[in-house]
């Protein structure tokens, strides 16, 4: 064959190879570890740091150097720092603006669908309405499971910590093995503290960042007794270890309030959502049987006062079975 065919065959395929490696290179430098890994710092920093107003800056200016126009454009709404820790806390990869435009695409599909199935439109706009909540709610779902995970390992923590300052090591390495030897979301949490102290912040307002990521009550008593410490001494080892006994003893009590409690939460979700369970069956079954609720007025009124009733009633089951402990 021509030697010239040859020649275009190992041509193309080192331009092939090339093209693969150049893609991996990119995806690697925006969406691999070590990228997620600094965004992650980074938005840890802006969210909810408090570091110096040049260093803030140069954060900021950073995530939106390489951020689209919606994204840039949100990012100047109000309030939008809150909402991007609210994310960072929930341990999500999403952005401000992905939130936003989920909540938004979603009530536009559902009135899209809404239109071949026979519910009034003032229903699944309503319904289409309320759906706009759905990512908001996932993500402070997420959140709240996270804040929990974070909760029930922080009393090994403070064990750890103790042992390791009876040990001989100074506080700053103990955070270091916290973070390297704990599993997520914990080590995560203690690497960015970790990493802040040697990058040159300060120990209190390292761990003062660390209260503002993570907003657990007993994780703010640990920061608070560590602070004192370090302004009039004494044993933290010590009141570590008072600290995990406290958290474990709250959690045992808070296990058995939940289990008093377990009888009167399933009975509020079977309350509250056998109503639309019941009228979505009928309505598969016989479409026509539920019309006169929005065709005739007194239907309306029906419908209004069951609402009226079913709200009063979903508060009021909340309030008798959420025990603070």
């Amino acid at each position: 064959m021509d030697p010239i065919f040859y020649a275009f065959v190992v041509l193309v395929f080192v331009a092939v190879v090339l093209a693969v490696e150049g893609i991996h290179l990119w995806w690697s430098s925006h969406h691999g570890t070590a990228a997620r890994r600094i965004e992650a710092r980074i938005r840890a920093l802006s969210a909810g740091g408090q570091v110096q107003k040049e260093r803030l800056t140069i954060l900021k200016d950073r995530m939106l150097g390489e951020s689209n126009s919606l994204e840039k454009l949100v990012m100047q709404l109000p309030r939008v720092k809150t909402l991007d820790l609210l994310i960072q806390q929930s341990g999500l990869s999403w952005s401000v603006a992905r939130l936003i435009l989920t909540s938004l695409t979603i009530p536009l599909i559902l009135l899209a669908a809404a239109t071949f199935l026979p519910v009034p439109m003032a229903f699944a706009a309503l319904a289409a309405l309320a759906s706009g909540a759905l990512p908001y709610l996932y993500v402070n779902r997420q959140r709240t499971k996270r804040l929990r995970k974070l909760e029930k390992q922080l009393p090994d923590v403070a064990d750890t910590i103790g042992r390791a300052l009876r040990a001989g090591h100074a506080f700053p390495s103990a955070i270091g093995m916290v973070s390297a030897e704990f599993a997520e979301p914990m080590a995560g949490e203690f690497r960015i503290t970790f990493d802040e102290i040697n990058y040159g912040v300060a120990l209190n307002e390292a761990l003062m960042n660390l209260a503002t990521r993570v907003p657990i009550r007993d994780l703010r008593y640990f920061v608070i007794a560590v602070l004192i410490q370090r302004e009039t001494g004494g044993n933290l080892a010590e009141v570590l270890d008072g600290i995990s006994f406290l958290i474990r003893e709250r959690f045992k009590l808070f296990d058995k309030v939940r289990v008093l409690a377990a009888e009167g939460k399933m009975s509020a979700w079977v309350l509250g959502l056998l109503p639309f369970v019941t009228a979505g069956a009928m309505m598969a079954l016989n479409p026509t049987f539920l019309e006169v609720l929005w065709k005739d007025p007194a239907g309306l009124k029906v419908i209004a006062a069951m609402a009226v009733m079913m709200i009063v009633g979903v508060f009021w089951m909340r309030r008798i079975i959420r025990i603070r402990v």
